[in-house]
């Protein structure tokens, strides 16, 4: 049986301020850094910095990604404090 390859993942940032920011990427190592000192990163981020990667998980393609991220963002900030924990 072939294992599915994990290419994208779905994140969440904490900011300095507390607030909460989620996206995709291939890269997270690449993409948290652009968050942190790069002009590439969200406008939403770059007057929160530093942020900090608190949650991150792996998906085969973009689509899966991208319907979590969207499933994630819609849920409250206390059920997005709960996914961090566990």
């Amino acid at each position: 049986m072939k294992k599915k390859k994990i290419s994208w993942q779905v994140y969440l940032l904490r900011c300095a301020d507390g607030t909460l920011y989620g996206g995709v990427t291939t890269d997270l190592e690449r993409r948290v850094g652009e968050h942190n000192g790069s002009r590439l990163g969200a406008k939403y981020t770059s007057g929160r910095r530093p942020v900090e990667l608190v949650y991150a998980r792996g998906f085969a393609d973009r689509s899966s990604a991208l319907k979590e991220e969207s499933r994630i963002k819609k849920l409250p900030r206390k059920e997005k404090l709960k996914l961090i924990q566990d």
